[in-house]
């Protein structure tokens, strides 16, 4: 599809409202802003890496601002730097491969799976249920979060915000800790993205090929619609500082009754898109 100034224009509002809220609890910009790109009607293949590497992008910058607001801290010794490594080591390996088979088989069952496990997640944390902290748990959920973020775009930040308050973490911290985590998994998973449109579009081996064949075939239009891309990241630099100040504002004792409601909406919405849009 062509794109036109005022739909450039709407793709910037649309990411800016999305990574506001993203960065603001942790959660929402790839799993509202995905389905309705292609609500809207672009190929899937394409808003998934235009997703990913925007949201490196913007969760880089908001993750500053969580910083400097000391939402998070992520001092050498910190635990929320443990937590971010845990995470993040496991979400870049679940990564690749979820981005492999997001390429090579049909999604419908593995959206749905989705779909449920945020539901639960955000039905657990209105609830108030908690489990004993551990890495063990953090590992887990950064193996989840990451197959599902290379697979459809979202799902990462229910799943990693919402799993560090289910096992004890600070809301605000966790909300700090996910910002940063999604940065290194969305890279890896963009870039992997990009290498197996390369392989699948051409058959000769990728380190036999010129630099110059790889880098004309990456600004091509069949491997990355980089007018999506520009626009989202427009969307995502813009709204930066303002979601960590958001975070500071909002009380303790609020955290469960935003977050829990917006993941059950969150995981009935990647449910209603995948059976009904």
């Amino acid at each position: 599809m062509v794109m036109s100034l005022g739909l450039f224009l709407i793709i910037i509002v649309l990411a800016f409202a999305c990574e506001f809220i993203d960065a603001s609890v942790g959660m929402g910009y790839g799993t509202i802003g995905a389905p309705v790109l292609i609500v809207i009607g672009f190929d899937p293949l394409f808003v998934v890496p235009a997703i990913l590497l925007s949201q490196a992008v913007g969760g880089f910058a908001a993750s500053l601002f969580h910083q400097r607001n000391r939402n998070v801290s992520f001092s050498p010794r910190s635990k929320d730097l443990k937590i971010f490594l845990a995470i993040t080591g496991a979400g870049v390996l679940a990564t690749i491969f979820a981005a492999i088979v997001a390429l090579n088989v049909p999604k419908v069952w593995l959206t749905t799976y989705i779909g449920v496990l945020v539901l639960a997640m955000g039905v657990f944390i209105l609830i108030n249920l908690h489990f004993s902290f551990s890495f063990k748990k953090m590992i887990g959920v950064g193996i989840i979060s990451g197959f599902n973020k290379a697979l459809s775009g979202g799902g990462f930040g229910p799943v990693v915000t919402g799993g560090q308050i289910i096992a004890g973490h600070k809301a605000k911290r966790a909300i700090g800790v996910t910002t940063f985590a999604e940065v290194p998994v969305c890279i890896i998973g963009f870039i992997t993205y990009v290498v197996v449109k390369l392989i699948k579009q051409d058959p000769t081996p990728l380190l036999s090929r010129s630099v110059g064949d790889i880098v004309r075939s990456v600004f091509s239009t069949s491997i990355l619609r980089w007018d999506l891309i520009v626009a989202l990241l427009v969307g995502v630099i813009l709204v930066a500082p303002l979601g960590p100040l958001l975070t500071k504002k909002i009380s303790k004792m609020k955290w469960r009754y935003i977050l829990g409601p917006l993941i059950i909406l969150l995981g009935a919405w990647v449910l209603i898109k995948t059976y009904l849009l």
